[in-house]
């Protein structure tokens, strides 16, 4: 019986398991998954004591609920108690429900708690009672929950190796937490493969070890290769999130609008990331001054809005707020911290200026300039010494003659009213100004009701002052005749005395009078002509002759005024012609304009009259006058006359008869452009006028002296050369003759550089034959002639020029028979030579 009773024990218990776990997977067949925890026996309430995958059992879950109060299931599938709990030693369960509210679909998951004392005793006995399909050395997943409480060592998890069923197998371990910081957290046993955790562990510090287990034989023999186990750190929410500054700052604009950003807060939370340890929520919960509530806050992004668009700086300037960030999404449990947020109102111009008063009044004397008169201020409740808190005056009414100008003094905003222009009693005695102030900034509402612009009235009353004389208008003209006799008497300037009006007790006096024509009479300021007005003088402008009058009172004040006297035209000028010297280019031209101008009034001058005044009947026979227009006419030569300088009088007539002689000075030249008649000093107009410098005479003589080598260097070689014997080579006619069948112009002619050129000097030429066989036309027939250096043809010569002479081509009678015998013998000679040559020609055709 005693042997038995073990072996009845032993089934019993068996029986006992199976039953439970037959009942459990009756219970779980409807769970999409089974997750089991192994919890401490004491659990702490709100306390994490695992994490359970929902995803994998159904991502679309928008609830989720525990079937045991005890427990709360989050978001992330973290699995939190909400009461203190003690494990008895029976498994405890319950059911995680998810569903969708939207399909109508659910699911469960069943998660089972089971006491870390029997997690080895439950593993034996699974080996015992069911065999393992699967090789057992290879990595199993492992984790631990941060911050343990223990009991100490913790079992962790069992390495085992299948070589333990033929050999005796030795287990060991290595690296971080064993042999390498922080050492000695993990151990396992040499003899059954339970890995132990020594310590509690803070995943900020350590997110998980990696560390290499050995399975090895007493005697050093490896069976299996080494393994590596990965030790997870299951976080803990052991961290308070923390603002990232302890005071935050931010200003903003009045009268924002709802919704308006502030600014944004942030916090960090060292628990692990994507976590409802470190999902945080942020809020306000308290707000200085208390009421109204303003500002709201995101409680995702800790964006800090505007609720109101009542922010009024002029009421409250500055808020405090005090802030708060929680993990675990907000909820009652998580862990917070608080800060403080400063929000600054900033200033908009939205309180306009306005006048203390609504009227001023003040007085100024006249004649009085550049003087203050008046201070006016304003109220702006708007930050002061800012662009909304500026003001700008400006002077609506009443200021249509510029005597006032208002500004800003920039230390108190005063407007300071100021005189810059006189002003006069006699004309007003009180003036009436519209004032109006805006700020520098422009007004940020929309007024409807109320105007944009404070304004105010002020009244200017102008004081009498005891004033000298007054010359008004500055500027008096009066009119007279020119040429009025000496001694004509005229109103002259007239000045007042503007208290009465009047012009009693005034006296004048002449200050300016350029020519002297006229005196000022003291008393009455007449004026009286001193010597004969010419309104033609140089000093006359526009017809006008000016004269400054000083006027001065009784007590020595005085005002200075211009008196112009305007001289009506009298007919007592000619018209005449300005231009004395007219010259005609006889090659180019065979008239010349000349233009009369009469000083007078046009009522007084043109059309005018032209003839030619002459007693002597040459002037008639020369020249010739037609009009061209009213002041205008042509003069014409005719019976071409010769070159040289001619005096021409002509009489011109204005419209009423009045007359002048204007003698001309007509010169024909032979040139293109007046131009080169006027510079250059020619013989057949005298060359009057023309005189030479020091270095032009050096020059002529120079060239003279030049052209008197270059004529002796000619004798000489042409007296050398008429010595020698006339002898023509054989082939001669070889080397100099060209046939040409063309009987007009061609441009086969050869002309040799050898020898001298032609010159042409002024009108006249002189050519000196030089070439050998040169080509000259003739009459549209091309000659050929033969002439020896140094001498020249009749025929030649004449193509050097179109207005040559005889003598001027001839050398002397004796060069114009050597160059005919010269033609003569070179006929004869080469009309044989030509004819044989035809011959040849002739026969080589013919074969």
């Amino acid at each position: 019986m005693a042997a038995a009773r073990p072996s009845g024990s032993w089934s019993g218990a068996l029986c006992r398991l199976l039953l439970l776990t037959l009942a459990i997977l009756i219970f779980a067949s409807d769970a999409c998954k089974n997750v089991t925890l192994y919890v401490p026996s004491k659990l702490d309430a709100e306390k994490l004591i695992g994490r359970v995958n929902l995803k994998e059992c159904f991502t679309a879950a928008n609830l989720i609920h525990s079937s045991d109060p005890d427990f709360q299931i989050l978001e992330d599938g973290s699995v939190y108690t909400t009461n203190t709990i003690r494990l008895s030693s029976e498994k405890r369960s319950f059911t995680i429900l998810l569903s969708n509210t939207e399909n109508q679909e659910k699911k469960k998951i069943f998660v089972f708690l089971e006491h870390q004392t029997k997690v080895l005793k439950k593993r034996q006995t699974k080996e015992t009672v069911l065999r393992r399909a699967k090789r057992r050395w290879a990595p199993i997943p492992c984790s631990m929950l941060e911050n343990s409480l223990g009991p100490f060592p913790l079992f962790l998890q069992q390495v085992q190796s299948d070589t333990a069923q033929n050999y005796t197998i030795y287990y060991s371990i290595r690296g971080p937490g064993v042999d390498q910081e922080p050492r000695n957290l993990f151990y396992v046993e040499r003899d059954t493969g339970n890995l132990y955790c020594t310590r509690s562990v803070d995943r900020e510090q350590y997110e998980s070890f990696e560390i290499i287990a050995f399975a090895t034989t007493p005697d050093g023999y490896t069976p299996e290769l080494p393994l590596p186990l990965i030790i997870k750190i299951e976080d803990e929410n052991d961290n308070y999130p923390i603002f990232t500054e302890e005071t935050y700052t931010f200003t903003i604009f009045e009268n924002c609008r709802v919704g308006t950003t502030v600014g944004q807060v942030c916090a960090t939370d060292k628990d692990e990331p994507d976590t409802m340890h470190t999902r945080l929520k942020y809020s306000i919960i308290g707000q200085v001054p208390p009421s109204p509530t303003l500002f709201s806050m995101h409680p995702t992004t800790g964006v800090i809005t505007t609720t109101s668009s009542q922010l009024d700086r002029e009421l409250i300037d500055k808020y405090q707020l005090k802030i708060k960030v929680q993990d675990m999404d907000g909820q009652y449990f998580g862990l917070q911290t608080t800060s403080t947020c400063i929000i600054n109102i900033d200033d908009v111009n939205d309180n306009l200026p306005t006048f203390t008063r609504t009227s001023y009044v003040t007085s100024v004397e006249e004649n009085t300039v550049d003087m203050e008169i008046l201070r006016v201020t304003v109220e702006d409740k708007d930050l002061v010494n800012t662009a909304n808190w500026r003001a700008n005056y400006t002077i609506l009414k009443g200021n249509e003659n510029g005597n006032f100008k208002i500004v800003t003094d920039a230390k108190t905003n005063e407007g300071i009213l100021c005189v810059v222009k006189p002003l006069n009693y006699e004309e007003k005695q009180q003036v009436i100004l519209q004032i109006g102030v805006v700020n520098e900034a422009p007004f940020s509402r929309e007024a409807s009701s109320r105007s944009a612009m404070s304004t105010a009235t002020v009244t200017v009353n102008v004081q009498d002052q005891d004033e000298g004389p007054e010359c008004n208008p500055p500027i008096q003209t009066i009119r007279m005749n020119e040429n009025a006799a000496v001694g004509t008497t005229s109103n002259g300037y007239k000045a007042y005395d503007p208290d009465t009006r009047s012009s009693s007790g005034i006296r004048y006096k002449k200050l300016t009078d350029p020519t002297g024509w006229v005196t000022v009479d003291e008393n009455t300021g007449s004026i009286k002509v001193f010597r004969s007005l010419d309104r033609e003088a140089e000093t006359i402008r526009n017809g006008i002759y000016n004269i400054t009058v000083l006027a001065s009172d009784q007590a020595g004040r005085t005002c200075t005024g211009t008196l112009g006297i305007i001289l009506q035209d009298v007919n007592d000028n000619g018209p005449f012609i300005p231009k004395k010297t007219v010259i005609i280019c006889k090659p180019t031209m065979s008239s010349a304009e000349i233009v009369a101008v009469d000083p007078d009034e046009p009522i007084n001058g043109p059309p005018f009259d032209f003839s030619l005044e002459s007693s002597t009947s040459d002037v008639q026979r020369m020249w010739r006058l037609n009009e061209i227009n009213d002041t205008a006419a042509r003069l014409s030569y005719q019976n071409d006359p010769a070159f040289g300088s001619y005096v021409v009088p002509i009489t011109v007539r204005d419209r009423l008869g009045m007359s002048s002689v204007t003698s001309l000075d007509v010169i024909l030249c032979d040139c293109i452009t007046e131009n080169d008649c006027t510079h250059r000093a020619d013989p057949r107009v005298g060359g009057g006028g023309v005189q030479l410098g020091k270095w032009a005479i050096l020059a002529i003589l120079l060239g003279i002296a030049l052209l008197f080598c270059i004529l002796f260097t000619l004798v000489c070689g042409a007296s050398g050369i008429s010595k020698q014997p006339k002898v023509i080579p054989d082939d001669l006619a070889q080397q100099n003759l060209i046939v040409s069948n063309t009987e007009a112009p061609g441009d086969d002619k050869v002309y040799s550089a050898n020898g001298f050129t032609t010159q042409t000097v002024g009108a006249s030429a002189q050519g000196v034959c030089g070439t050998i066989g040169s080509g000259v036309k003739n009459g549209g027939q091309e000659t050929i002639e033969m002439v020896k250096g140094g001498h020249q043809t009749l025929e030649s010569c004449r193509g050097a020029g179109h207005h040559h002479t005889l003598d001027s081509c001839r050398g002397g009678h004796t060069e114009m028979d050597n160059c005919r015998y010269t033609y003569s013998e070179w006929h004869s000679f080469t009309q044989p030579r030509l004819g044989e040559e035809s011959v040849r020609g002739h026969t080589l055709i013919k074969n």
